[in-house]
């Protein structure tokens, strides 16, 4: 098995955990609720973000098994099928950053515009090969990632830090471009692909911090909730 495919785990393993929170964050919402039906000040789920984060971290499973299944036998089916998942992952994404920096209520469909563009575009690299609409939807979005980055936090803003989304995703294209070059000067050891995956998936942590930044609300709240295990 090659470290293309085994590169990819810690999508797999990011986008379980980041799922685990969002579960307990749920439960822990329920339980609030049922020992205080009348909620207090700062109690409030942000449930647009949250039902994105849904998106995003499903999505970075997706990618992980996406992924691994083009690099076991490349070809355009399976090349597809990797796109499908990063447009769920880079959907997801854009939608919890347009609830953090426009509004709550366009960041779910802002999540579904992106969804859609991102599977269109891999319908039309399949059927045609053309690869522009891909690229116009991945760099179109993480241009609009940066642009997001610039605004101000909106009032239930949780902390999304944009900057280091921007930072490991540069990173990883840098990666991805010295490809060749970091595979000679490893001796075969490790690809520049390889490691773009590694870098892409640390791209996630800063949406977990944001779960997590939730998590701590809710435990003020309601301090019996029940705890995260990871």
């Amino acid at each position: 098995m090659s470290l293309d495919m085994l590169s990819n785990l810690p999508f797999a393993a990011i986008g379980i955990w980041g799922l685990r929170w969002l579960r307990w964050l749920d439960r822990a919402h329920e339980e609030a609720l049922d020992a205080a039906p009348v909620q207090q000040p700062g109690s409030h789920l942000p449930v647009n973000a949250l039902d994105c984060a849904w998106m995003f971290f499903a999505g970075l499973i997706l990618t992980a098994l996406g992924s691994a299944f083009y690099h076991l036998q490349p070809d355009s089916v399976r090349l597809a099928a990797d796109r499908v998942g990063m447009a769920v992952a880079f959907a997801g994404l854009i939608g919890f950053a347009t609830c953090e920096r426009v509004s709550a209520r366009a960041g779910w469909p802002a999540a579904w515009f992106t969804l859609i563009g991102g599977l269109l575009a891999a319908a039309v690299g399949h059927e045609t090969g053309n690869a522009l609409p891909w690229a116009l939807v991945q760099f179109g979005g993480m241009a609009l990632i940066v642009l997001l980055s610039f605004a101000r936090p909106t009032s239930g803003a949780v902390g999304l830090r944009l900057g280091w989304v921007i930072f490991f995703y540069a990173l990883a294209k840098l990666f991805e471009l010295a490809d060749h070059a970091i595979f000679e000067a490893t001796r075969h050891l490790i690809s520049g692909h390889s490691l773009k995956h590694l870098t892409a998936a640390l791209a996630a942590l800063p949406v977990l911090h944001a779960l997590q930044t939730i998590g701590r609300r809710t435990l003020r709240h309601n301090p019996g909730a029940v705890t995260v295990t990871a």
